[in-house]
C-alpha cells in the first residue's frame, strides 16, 4: 500500500477524514500486464456530460417523424387516409358520449379529440395509438368536475376540466422532456388490468340507467350503490329503454355476424372488418333517423318522447387561456396525481400492447412529450385531459394504418363534423349514446382466461388483482389505482427483501439425445455414449429446491469452501437476510480453526455456550467438520451495491476472520460486471489480499512451465483478438471436472476433514492436484503458438469471470499440493 500526497489528501486531513490507501500497482504497469482501475467521480461526470452528439439525438428523438417523414409515398398516403377516416366516423359519436361521462358538453369531447389528432402525430413513436376523449379519463374528469364544484359551486365545469388537463399536461411534458419514461414501468400488468376492469365495470353500471330511461339515479355513487338504486329503479323504466337495448343488441349483433362472415370468407374479411368497425355509425345514423322522425317537431330538447342530445354548438365555443388563479389550483390539486396516474396507465399500456403485436418499439419518454404537449395546449382549443384510447386504436391498427400521420385526416373529419354536422346531433338519443358507451368498454373487462393466466403465473397478484377491482367497485375508481400500485410496490419491495439465495453444489454436465435416456434405456449404452461427449461442470443449489432430479449427484464445492448465489440484487432492503443465511450455515457445516480456544467454560460468548456439564465437547462430528477456507459470492444476478450491502460485508469478513482464527478467509467474486460495483467492493478491502497471496512471480528463470507458478490466486485468460490462429484455452480447464477429480478423505460430495498435508491440523493428505492442474499442459502446450491475454485484470484476482474459475482460485490457495495425473 502506498499512499499518494495530493490536494484531496490535503483537504481530506484537514476536515479529519483519513486520506485513501490506494494498491500500488506500480509493478503491473511496469510490466505491461492489464491491469483494472476503479472508476472516478469525474468519469461518472464525464459520463453524464451532455455531448454534442447526445444533444443531437435528443432533439432527433423529441421530434421523430424526420425519421418518416421523408420516405412518405402514395402507398402509405393510401393506408393513412383510409385508417383516419375510419376512426374519424368512430370517434365523433364516442367523442360525445364520453364528454357526458365527463359532466361536460358533448362538443367538449370533439375539442379533445380534435386537438390530440392533430398534435399527436408530430411526437409519436407509435403508429397505432389515438389520444382523444377517452371512457375511463372522461369519468375521472366527472367525478372530480362534480367534487370540485360541491365546494366552488360558482366554477365552471368546463373551465376545471380545462385547468387540469393544462396542468396535467404541463407535468407529463417536464417528465417526457428529462427522459423520465421509465416511471411506468412501475405499474404493472395486474394493476393495470384491476383499474380498467373496475373501471369498465363502474362506467357500465352507470350508464344502465341512462340505457332504460331510470330517472332520479346518481351515477356518480359509489358503483355497488349504483346497481342497487338501478335495480331498484326498474319500474320507472321510460321509452329510451327500446331505444337503447334494440341499440346495443344492434351493436353486438352486427360485431358478431361480421366476425362469422370473415370467418366463412376469408377472402372478404377485410370488407367485414371494416362494416363491424363502422356499426357505430351505422346505429348511430339509424337513431338519428328515428329520432328525427319521432320528434321532427320538437324545439326543445326536455319535451322530446326520449332523451336526446339536444344543441351542440358548431365550431370552437369555448377556446382561450385555462382559469389558472390560486382558488381554481388549490382546489383541483389533490387530484392531480390521479389525474395523471391514468393518463399514464392508459397511453404507456396500449402504445406498448401494439407496438409489440406490430413489431415495433416505443419510447415512454417520448409518449409523455405527447400526451403532455396534447394535453398543454388543448385547453385553449376547449380540450379536456386526453389520453390513449383502446377501442380505436385498435380500429386504426386493423384499417392498415401506416405512419401516425393518419391522426391528421381524423382531425379533418372532427373538425368537419363540428362545423358542419352539429344540427344533426340535436337528434341522436341519450340512450343509444349509452348503448355505445358500454359496448366500448365492455372490451376493457379482462376475460376469465387471462386472469386464469394470472392465477398460473404469480397467485399474490391475483389477489391484488380482485383487491383493486373490488376497492374500486365499492369506493372510487381513484382509490382502485392507489390500491394495486401501491399493493404491487409492497409486493416488488417484499420479493426483493424476501429473495433466496443459493448456496450451490457441483455437478458434471454431460448432452445427449433424449431419446436415449428416456424409459430407463440401458445404461451400458448411456455411458458408452457419455464418454464420447464433452461434459462440463455446473452448479446448482444444494437444496435441490429448483425441481431438478432428485437422482442427480449434486455435491459440495470442497471442504470449508462455499458458493453462495444472491437471489434478486443485494441491497440494504436484504443484505441483512442474505448473510444471516449465510453466517448460519457456515457455522452449521465448519468448525472453529481452533478448537480449545475457549480453556474455561465461563469465557465461551452466550451465543456458544456448548455442550452442557459432562459431555464432551470435542465429539467426532464436531472434528469431522472442515475449517472455513473460503466463501465465494456469485454475482450474477448483482448489477450495483449500496454502502449498508458493503458495510455487512466487510462486518461478516470480520465475523468470519475471527471465527477462523489465526486462518484467514478468502473471499472471491463471480460474475461482478460493473465497475462501479467493482469499485465499491475494492473500497471495502475485498479483491486483493497482498497480505496472504503473493503479488507476482518473477523469477528469471521461469521458462513457462504452468507448474512453476505454484502460489497466488488464479485468473481466467483467453484468447487475444489480434492473434489469427485461435483456439479457446482456459487456465484449469479441460474435458474433466473442476475439483472433483481427487478428494479429501471422507468428502465425498458432504462434509468431511481437512486435506492438507501437513496443516495446522496436522491431517495426512495425499498428493491431491489443485484445480489448476487439469489443464495446466494444455495451457503449455498452447502458449507457443498463441497470445492469451486475461479477461479481468491480474491486479483484481479474487474477481472471476465465472464460478467454476473462483472455485479453482479457491482451492489452488488452499494449499493442496499439486500433483501430476
Amino acid at each position: 500500500m502506498a499512499s499518494t500526497s495530493t490536494a484531496g489528501d490535503r483537504i481530506k486531513k484537514f476536515l479529519g477524514i483519513p486520506a485513501d490507501e490506494k494498491l500500488d500497482d506500480t509493478a503491473y504497469y511496469d510490466d505491461g500486464s492489464f491491469v483494472e482501475s476503479e472508476p472516478t467521480t469525474r468519469d461518472f461526470l464525464n459520463e453524464i456530460r451532455p455531448t454534442v452528439q447526445g444533444t443531437l439525438n435528443y432533439l432527433r428523438e423529441l421530434f421523430p417523424f424526420v425519421n418518416w417523414i421523408f420516405h412518405y409515398n402514395l402507398t402509405w398516403l393510401l393506408g393513412d387516409f383510409i385508417a383516419g377516416v375510419t376512426v374519424g366516423f368512430v370517434v365523433v359519436p364516442q367523442g360525445m358520449a364520453y364528454a357526458k361521462l365527463a359532466n361536460l358538453d358533448p362538443e367538449f369531447g370533439l375539442y379533445t379529440s380534435f386537438v390530440g389528432f392533430l398534435l399527436y402525430w408530430a411526437f409519436a413513436t407509435s403508429k397505432d395509438i389515438t389520444i382523444g376523449a377517452v371512457a375511463v379519463m372522461s369519468t375521472i374528469v366527472g367525478n372530480i368536475i362534480e367534487n370540485v364544484q360541491k365546494d366552488h359551486p360558482d366554477f365552471v365545469a368546463g373551465d376545471i376540466a380545462r385547468t387540469l388537463a393544462f396542468i396535467c399536461g404541463a407535468v407529463l411534458l417536464f417528465l417526457g422532456l428529462i427522459r423520465f419514461g421509465f416511471i411506468v414501468e412501475f405499474i404493472p400488468i395486474v394493476a393495470i388490468s384491476a383499474f380498467m376492469t373496475g373501471s369498465a365495470i363502474s362506467i357500465a353500471s352507470g350508464q344502465v340507467c341512462t340505457l332504460m330511461g331510470i330517472p332520479n339515479i346518481n351515477s356518480r355513487e359509489e358503483t355497488y350503490k349504483v346497481i342497487i338504486n338501478t335495480l331498484r329503479g326498474l319500474p320507472n323504466t321510460h321509452l329510451d329503454a327500446a331505444m337503447g337495448l334494440s341499440a346495443l343488441f344492434g351493436l353486438y349483433f352486427i360485431r358478431w355476424f361480421c366476425t362469422q362472415m370473415g370467418k366463412r370468407y376469408p377472402r372478404q374479411q377485410r370488407t367485414w372488418f371494416f362494416v363491424s368497425t363502422l356499426r357505430m355509425v351505422f346505429i348511430i345514423i339509424l337513431y338519428i333517423l328515428v329520432s328525427w322522425l319521432v320528434n321532427r317537431h320538437v324545439k326543445d330538447p326536455k319535451k322530446a318522447h326520449f332523451k336526446i342530445l339536444g344543441h351542440v354548438p358548431s365550431g370552437f365555443q369555448h377556446k382561450g387561456a385555462p382559469r389558472l388563479d390560486n382558488e381554481m389550483l388549490s382546489a383541483i390539486s389533490g387530484d392531480i396525481p390521479t389525474t395523471i396516474l391514468v393518463l399514464l396507465i392508459e397511453h404507456i399500456a396500449i402504445s406498448k400492447s401494439f407496438g409489440r403485436v406490430n413489431n415495433y418499439i416505443i419510447n415512454p419518454s417520448q409518449e409523455l412529450v405527447a400526451i403532455g404537449f396534447t394535453n398543454l395546449l388543448g385547453p385553449f382549443l376547449g380540450g379536456y385531459p386526453a389520453t390513449g384510447s383502446f377501442s380505436r386504436t385498435a380500429i386504426k391498427a386493423k384499417a392498415g394504418v401506416r405512419t401516425p400521420l393518419a391522426g391528421i385526416f381524423t382531425a379533418v373529419l372532427v373538425l368537419l363534423a363540428l362545423y358542419a354536422l352539429t344540427s344533426v346531433f340535436f337528434y341522436i338519443p341519450n340512450s343509444a349514446l349509452a348503448a355505445m358507451i358500454i359496448h366500448a368498454v365492455g372490451d376493457l373487462i379482462t376475460p376469465p382466461r387471462e386472469v386464469y393466466k394470472f392465477w398460473l403465473t404469480s397467485p399474490l397478484e391475483v389477489i391484488i388483482f380482485f383487491a383493486g377491482v373490488f376497492v374500486s367497485i365499492f369506493t372510487s375508481i381513484e382509490n382502485g389505482i392507489y390500491v394495486t400500485v401501491a399493493a404491487s410496490g409492497a409486493v416488488l419491495l417484499w420479493r426483493i427483501a424476501k429473495s433466496p439465495g443459493k448456496f450451490l453444489g457441483q455437478t458434471e454436465i454431460y448432452t445427449a439425445p433424449r431419446e436415449l435416456v428416456r424409459g430407463g434405456k440401458d445404461a451400458g449404452l448411456t455411458q458408452s455414449l457419455l464418454q464420447k461427449s464433452e461434459h462440463h461442470t455446473a452448479f446448482l443449489s444444494l437444496d435441490r429446491d429448483d425441481l431438478s432430479n432428485p437422482e442427480l449427484q449434486i455435491s459440495t464445492p470442497w471442504p470449508g469452501i462455499f458458493v453462495y448465489r444472491f437471489g434478486e440484487g443485494l441491497n440494504y432492503v436484504n443484505s441483512a437476510k442474505h448473510l444471516d443465511n449465510l453466517t448460519i450455515h457456515v457455522f452449521k457445516h465448519t468448525r472453529r480453526t481452533e478448537l480449545n480456544k475457549f480453556e474455561k467454560l465461563g469465557d465461551r460468548p452466550w451465543n456458544d455456550p456448548g455442550p452442557r456439564r459432562g459431555q464432551a465437547f470435542l465429539t467426532d462430528e464436531l472434528v469431522a467438520r472442515p475449517t472455513l477456507r473460503a466463501i465465494i459470492l456469485d454475482f450474477s444476478a448483482v448489477n450495483c451495491i449500496d454502502v449498508t450491502a458493503a458495510q455487512a460485508l466487510q462486518d461478516l469478513r470480520n465475523q468470519f476472520d475471527r471465527y477462523a482464527h489465526p486462518d484467514k478467509v478468502e473471499w472471491h467474486f463471480a460474475g461482478v460486471s460493473n465497475r462501479w460495483t467493482k469499485r465499491a467492493l475494492v473500497a471495502s478491502g475485498f479483491g486483493v489480499d497482498s497480505s496472504r497471496t503473493p503479488r507476482v512471480q518473477r523469477e528469471e528463470n521461469y521458462k513457462g512451465d504452468v507448474q512453476e507458478v505454484d502460489q497466488g490466486p488464479l485468473i481466467a485468460i483467453g484468447p487475444s483478438a489480434s492473434a489469427s490462429d485461435i483456439e479457446a484455452v482456459a487456465v484449469g480447464t479441460s474435458g474433466s471436472s473442476s475439483t472433483d477429480e481427487k478428494r479429501p478423505e471422507g468428502e465425498g460430495g458432504a462434509t468431511g476433514g481437512d486435506a492438507e498435508k501437513g496443516n495446522s491440523n496436522g491431517e495426512d493428505i495425499s498428493a491431491v492436484p489443485t484445480a489448476s492442474s487439469a489443464g495446466a499442459g494444455a495451457l503449455a502446450r498452447g502458449a507457443g503458438r498463441k497470445k492469451l491475454v486475461p479477461v479481468y485484470g491480474i491486479n483484481r484476482p479474487f474477481f472471476h469471470v465465472d464460478v467454476a474459475t473462483a472455485l479453482k482460485s479457491a482451492v489452488r490457495n488452499t494449499g493442496v499440493v499439486v500433483a501430476d495425473e
